[in-house]
């Protein structure tokens, strides 16, 4: 089996790519933290100690924040927060906003254009307006969080498996399945889906990374997760009303935030790069 990946023209370029290698690498270091985080945490993320803004020591590495709580501690549980989020919210859009596209591009007509001006009502609203308007009506906490950013995804997906769907319809080998007397979800499952898997992986990468930074931005306003628990975003906002005393308070959740961000970007790009044969033949 380990031969037959490697034979492939899709791992093979990604494995001959550094830059895939690297971001890949740095990515699953995030989700194993994220993974295992809690449980390798040395100290209780929400325990106060005695010592508020130490800096960085053989005791706590990352140094303690205002209420003397271990910043490492509280960015390991962090990452498992951010990923979370990060997942169900592009799930939310990857099931919500891939029905509504294969919807609007296999059927057309009345359903296309109900589908097609909802999408467009909601790309009306910058991303992060619309997360704040939906955490605005169902209220902070890292479930509404997930919901809102998710809300946000949706568009972006429905639009483009809807442009993918109408290309893919057109094809030989769908009209031969269609006429040989193929159902709709037979089609779609058997002949379209596969076909969408490589834009829509390629998509949701960026997506994560968005999600990622939407998570954090909401958390840093005080409208994602709630203190005590920690995030990213949470700790960025307490750390600035110290950073001239205590940078490393802020310094290290967003270090955190933009090495993931860069690596999910640079991991979409290499997938990209691979899956396109076009791409593989010219040369990027």
């Amino acid at each position: 089996m380990i031969a037959t990946l490697k034979e492939n023209p899709i791992v093979r370029e990604l494995v001959r790519s550094r830059i895939a290698q690297i971001s890949a690498a740095v990515t699953a270091i995030y989700v194993v933290l994220a993974l295992f985080g809690p449980q390798i945490a040395p100290y209780d993320p929400t325990q106060l100690q005695t010592m508020p803004r130490q800096g960085p020591s053989a005791e706590h590495w990352f140094g303690t924040d205002e209420l003397g709580r271990d910043i490492f501690s509280r960015m390991l549980v962090s990452a498992r927060v951010a990923m979370t989020v990060g997942f169900v919210a592009v799930a939310i859009g990857f099931v919500v906003g891939g029905i509504m596209g294969i919807v609007a591009g296999f059927y057309r007509g009345w359903a296309d254009s109900v589908i097609m001006r909802v999408t467009d009502v909601l790309l009306a609203f910058p991303g992060i307006l619309l997360a704040l308007a939906v955490i605005t009506f169902l209220g902070p906490g890292l479930v509404n969080t997930m919901i809102a950013i998710g809300i946000g995804g949706i568009p972006g997906y429905a639009r483009l498996v809807r442009g993918e769907v109408l290309s893919l319809v057109e094809r030989d080998h769908v009209t031969a399945a269609r006429g040989l007397g193929a159902g709709s979800v037979r089609l779609v499952a058997k002949h379209l889906f596969p076909l969408l898997f490589s834009s829509l992986l390629v998509y949701s990468t960026a997506q994560l990374a968005r999600a990622i930074l939407a998570e954090a931005g909401l958390s840093y306003l005080g409208l994602g997760v709630q203190p005590p628990d920690p995030s990213w975003g949470g700790m960025i906002s307490s750390g600035q009303r110290f950073f001239l005393t205590s940078p490393f308070m802020a310094i290290y959740p967003g270090t955190a935030i933009m090495v993931l961000v860069f690596a999910l970007n640079l991991l979409g790009d290499a997938l990209r790069d691979a899956l396109n044969p076009a791409l593989r033949r010219s040369g990027g």
